[in-house]
């Protein structure tokens, strides 16, 4: 009986990181962006712990692998695209682009549509096991709902617009499936020697957060993939 159950752990816990995903699109759709990125981080937690456990209760199953890729595009694909998409409505349109206004916000969901062939294709592909080929969706979420959270008073004034929402949704889209590899998070042990690329990432978040604030978040993702491309050079 106690290996029944605990072999629906992980996938239970999956499933709550499926909902937050949910509640996220909900509160994105509607404009309260604050409450969406405390679900989409929500989701994250729960993401976190489902592979966690899964490990710890030997409670592996392919059922579990295609329910957590699919988990992770609602909570890291479409709700981040919702994000854009109501964000879309809000700032300026420059004239030539005015013809296809309505339009613009549907190409939000590019980013839907590139996170889930980046969770297809590292799925399939045994370079990832240590480390990352292209920005993770959740990083990518991550850096969507921090930024709209952030600098929305930015991103709405009349020094951004459309054409430049198009332009960041492209090229977040792209790097969810460049071939770009990025370091593992994971410390090996404590040794300097061992980590100095994951300890130089943390000592460059601290001040990162401390003087931007929420879109800290966004500006970390940046600079994980920019150390990332800097540290591929080199090796």
């Amino acid at each position: 009986m106690a290996n029944c159950i605990t072999r629906h752990i992980p996938n239970t816990v999956t499933c709550c990181n499926l909902f937050s995903g949910c509640l996220a699109i909900v509160w994105a759709y509607q404009g309260n962006y604050q409450v969406a990125l405390s679900f989409i981080l929500l989701g994250a937690v729960f993401d976190f712990f489902d592979g966690m456990l899964a490990r710890a209760l030997q409670a592996y199953s392919p059922l579990g692998k295609e329910l957590d890729s699919l988990a992770d595009d609602i909570t890291f694909g479409v709700a981040p695209s919702m994000i854009v998409f109501s964000l879309f409505k809000e700032v300026s349109v420059p004239a030539f682009l005015s013809p296809v206004a309505g339009y613009l916000p549907y190409a939000a969901f590019l980013i839907a549509v590139f996170s889930a062939l980046r969770l297809a294709k590292f799925n399939i592909d045994t370079r990832q096991t240590s480390s990352f080929i292209g920005v993770p969706t959740p990083a990518n979420a991550l850096f969507w709902g921090a930024l709209v959270v952030g600098a929305h008073d930015f991103l709405v004034s009349d020094l951004f617009n459309a054409c430049y929402l198009l332009l960041l949704v492209g090229f977040t889209s792209w790097l969810l499936v460049a071939e770009i590899p990025m370091f593992s998070l994971k410390f090996k042990n404590l040794s300097w020697r061992d980590n100095k690329v994951q300890f130089v990432f943390l000592l460059g978040c601290v001040p990162l957060v401390l003087f931007l604030g929420i879109a800290g978040l966004a500006a970390i993702i940046i600079w994980y993939a920019l150390l990332s491309l800097v540290t591929q050079r080199k090796s």
